[in-house]
């Protein structure tokens, strides 16, 4: 058994990515930012779609067809395969615990 909001470092220089379960077709991410954005000229062009939600903190993520989304606790985003997108703002204050699962 884990804790999702246990085990944080106190120094987190960059995002931290963990993969909790992986499967076929099937990954879970626990993400975590502090601050963290994309660069602005760096997007996301996945294979899989992604499922991503917000747990604790708040985020910006900007797409490149359509209007950016703001996600606070308990807000989530379907992103299509091949959907271009950034993470263009989190939290600088406080850790944003995100939730992501690509399939």
């Amino acid at each position: 058994m884990s804790n999702f909001f246990s085990d944080i470092p106190h120094d987190l220089p960059e995002e931290l990515f963990q993969c909790l379960v992986e499967r076929e077709g099937l990954r879970i991410e626990r993400i975590v930012s502090r601050g963290h954005a994309s660069a602005p000229d760096d997007w996301y062009d996945q294979e899989r779609a992604e499922w991503v939600m917000v747990l604790r903190g708040r985020a910006v993520i900007a797409f490149a067809d359509k209007a950016s989304v703001t996600l606070e606790e308990g807000d989530y985003v379907n992103i299509a395969a091949h959907e271009r997108h950034r993470v263009e703002w989190t939290s600088p204050d406080e850790d944003t615990i995100w939730l992501a699962v690509h399939y």
